[in-house]
């Protein structure tokens, strides 16, 4: 399986890939008009998925488009695309020893890490996430759940109220830990309602309830995880070409058989974004690149290590920019 080609061409960098949140109509656009490789990339979506999902993506509607079945392929496909881009345009920039190198991606954006890393085929890693998307809507479906976004308490603050509220009866737990004073939770209606009144009286600044049905990232999503398990079993994967910082430990994972526990793991496991970015820096890590729709993830590194150099690859001119300062 071939990895990203400008792996091999960077040192002490990350290639980070965005999850749901990022998507937008018109992603990929500027790409695919400038780049056939980038243009390719999105017909390849369209003709493993057997639906125009490029339309959807280059001319919405916005709604179709953020159903996390269709959401979740196309953040995949952006990627891919602007993967492409850079490499026809990886001529003009210099070549390097290709060390401390890692690739890390946010949630359903780790599936596109490794896709990056060579571990598994784009076309496979499209039907994963098609798959994980369908699961989990059918998971939102028949145990509706919330999440909300808890800002200015740290990590280990909101877990506490979590772990009470939890032992209460109900379910609520951390599903992303996003950055310094940005938490997402998840759970059941009695669970959430239950913590996020806890946290606000703990001091939150903020306690927004996120605008979903599917409690992501918490026992919730077990049906689907074990429904997924089966299929990323029967999915071939081989060994990273590059270390992957996977979302449940912020560790580095550098076989298949850690990747498919970790993917079999991440439904229910929360993001652990900040130790992963940490984790990251610890090993050398003074460049982090965001390929793909949006720039949530560079804003988030830009608060967890504020030294970094960071950049944003997601159409032509971003591209040129980034191979440039090389």
């Amino acid at each position: 399986m071939s990895a990203f080609a400008l792996l091999r061409h960077v040192d002490n960098t990350a290639f980070l890939f965005p999850g749901q949140g990022s998507q937008h109509v018109g992603m990929a656009k500027a790409l695919a008009e400038i780049f056939p490789a980038a243009r390719a990339a999105l017909e390849e979506a369209d003709d493993v998925l057997g639906f125009a999902l490029s339309r959807l993506m280059l001319e919405g509607p916005e709604d179709e488009l953020t159903d996390t079945v269709n959401a979740q392929p196309a953040l995949m496909a952006a990627s891919v695309a602007a993967m492409r881009a850079l490499e026809v345009e990886l001529g003009s920039a210099a070549a390097g020893a290709g060390a401390g190198v890692y690739v890390a991606g946010h949630s359903m954006g780790e599936y596109t890490a490794l896709v990056a890393a060579g571990s598994i085929h784009y076309a496979d890693g499209l039907r994963l996430v098609r798959e994980r998307g369908r699961l989990m809507k059918e998971a939102g479906t028949q145990a509706p759940g919330m999440m909300a976004a808890i800002l200015g308490l740290d990590e280990e603050q909101v877990a506490a109220v979590c772990a009470e509220a939890t032992a209460q009866g109900g379910i609520a737990q951390v599903a992303n830990d996003n950055c310094p004073g940005q938490v997402v939770i998840s759970g059941d209606k009695g669970g959430m309602e239950a913590a996020m009144a806890a946290l606000g009286a703990a001091g939150a600044k903020k306690v927004v309830p996120l605008a979903v049905s599917i409690a992501a990232h918490s026992p919730l999503m077990q049906p689907a995880a074990t429904a997924l398990q089966a299929a990323i079993e029967a999915t071939p994967f081989a060994a990273p070409q590059v270390p992957v910082i996977g979302n449940t430990t912020g560790r580095q994972l550098t076989t298949a058989e850690e990747l498919r526990d970790e993917l079999t793991a991440q439904l229910t496991g929360s993001v652990r974004w900040t130790a992963s970015i940490q984790t990251l820096a610890e090993a050398g890590v003074t460049t982090f690149t965001e390929i793909g729709a949006g720039d949530v993830l560079t804003g988030m590194v830009k608060r967890i290590v504020r030294s970094a150099r960071r950049f944003n690859v997601n159409d032509a001119a971003s591209a040129r920019a980034y191979l440039q300062a090389l």
